[in-house]
C-alpha cells in the first residue's frame, strides 16, 4: 500500500479523500469510499438535517472505518453542525470561509479538523485556528475554486504550515496526480470529479456522463453565474463557479451586461430546472480533471486504480534518478 504519516492520524489506509460535495454524496458513496482505504467525506451544504441524520445512520451500518463530514461556511446551518457534533466523526472537514472557534468545538468532541483553503493567507490563519490538517485547493477544481493552480500552491502551503500535514486538491483524478501530490509535499489527495463519476455518487446518469464527455478546455469558470445566483456571502471570496460547458453556459458566458437584463428571465430558466431536478443540465459542476475521467467505475475501483497508478509512476521516477545522464 501507499502509506504516509496523515494515513496514520486519520486511521485511513492510502491517502485519498473524497471531497464533500454537499448533496452530491451519500452514505453509500463515504462508506464505499472509506471501505477501499480512503476517507470518505458525507457534505452537509444544502442537506435537510433530517437527511443528514438519516445518512449519518446509514454509513455507521455500512462501514466502521473513519469518515468525515463537511461543512461549506458560507451556508452553515447551525443545526446541522451540531447533529455532526453529536456523531462524533473521525473527521470534521470546513470550506469557504474563516473556521474560527468552530475548530475548537469540533475537538471538544474529539473529531480531528480539516479545512480546505486557496492561499498561503488563508492556510496562515487556518494553522492559527488550531486545525489538525490542511487541503491546499487549486483553480483547476470544480465549483468555487481559488485562482491559483495546484503546482504553484501546494508546496508554499507545504512550506508555510510545516509541520501541519497538507492535502492537494485541483486537477487530480488518477494516480500520476497523487504521485506529483506527494512529489509537492503534500500527504494525501482530496479529489471530488473523479468521485462524482462514480457508481455510487447519488447524481443523475446525464451529469456523470458530462464528465466522462467533457475535455479540459470545456470545464470553465462561467462568469455569468455571480450575477444569475450572487453569493450572499463572501467567505473566502473564491468567486467563479467552475462548470462543463453546455449551452445554456455558451449563451451567456461573458455576457454580464446582458444577463443583467434578463436576469428575471434567466431566473425562471434556473429555478425550474432546479425543481425538475436538472439544474445539471444547466450548469453542471466539474472540474478541470474531467478530462481524465473516461468511464463511471465504482468508488473501490477508483481508490485501487489511483494508488496502484501512483505507485508505477513513483516507481518509474525513482529509476529515472538511478539512469546514467544522458540516457
Amino acid at each position: 500500500m501507499l502509506r504516509t504519516s496523515l494515513c496514520n492520524v486519520l486511521g485511513i489506509e492510502v491517502p485519498i479523500i473524497q471531497a464533500g460535495m454537499g448533496r452530491c454524496t451519500s452514505a453509500e458513496l463515504v462508506a464505499a469510499v472509506s471501505d477501499a482505504g480512503g476517507l470518505g467525506s458525507l457534505g452537509c451544504d444544502l442537506r435537510p438535517v433530517e437527511d443528514l441524520a438519516l445518512q449519518l445512520s446509514r454509513i455507521r451500518a455500512l462501514t466502521n472505518r473513519p469518515f468525515a463530514v463537511n461543512h461549506l461556511l458560507l451556508t452553515l446551518n447551525q443545526k446541522a453542525f451540531a447533529a455532526t457534533l453529536h456523531a462524533k466523526p473521525r473527521v470534521i472537514s470546513f470550506t469557504g470561509g474563516d473556521p474560527g472557534d468552530l475548530v475548537a468545538r469540533a475537538h471538544d468532541v474529539g473529531s480531528l479538523v480539516i479545512h480546505q483553503v486557496h492561499t498561503v493567507e488563508q492556510a496562515l490563519q487556518a494553522v492559527d485556528r488550531g486545525v489538525d490538517a490542511i487541503i491546499a485547493q487549486g483553480g483547476e477544481a470544480g465549483g468555487n475554486s481559488g485562482a491559483v493552480g495546484a503546482l504553484a500552491l501546494v508546496p508554499q502551503v507545504v512550506d508555510a504550515v510545516r509541520p501541519i500535514p497538507v492535502i492537494a486538491a485541483g486537477g487530480i483524478a488518477e494516480g500520476r496526480g497523487l504521485a506529483a501530490a506527494l512529489a509537492l509535499g503534500a500527504q494525501a489527495i482530496n479529489i471530488g470529479t473523479r468521485f462524482l463519476a462514480s457508481r455510487e455518487a447519488p447524481i443523475s446518469e446525464t451529469w456523470k456522463q458530462l464528465i466522462v464527455r467533457a475535455t479540459s478546455d470545456e470545464v470553465i469558470k462561467f462568469d455569468a453565474w455571480n450575477t444569475i445566483n450572487p453569493p450572499r456571502v463572501r467567505g473566502y471570496g473564491t468567486g467563479v463557479l467552475r462548470v462543463i460547458r453546455t449551452p445554456f453556459v455558451d449563451r451567456w458566458q461573458g455576457r454580464s451586461q446582458e444577463v443583467a437584463q434578463e436576469l428575471d428571465g434567466i431566473r425562471s430558466e434556473v429555478s425550474a430546472a432546479a425543481k425538475q431536478g436538472l439544474l445539471h443540465e444547466l450548469v453542471p459542476i466539474a472540474g478541470q480533471s474531467a478530462g481524465l475521467v473516461h468511464q463511471i467505475l465504482p468508488a473501490a475501483e477508483i481508490v485501487r486504480r489511483i494508488i496502484a497508478e501512483a505507485r508505477t509512476t513513483l516507481q518509474r521516477c525513482a529509476e529515472l534518478s538511478t539512469e546514467p545522464y544522458g540516457v
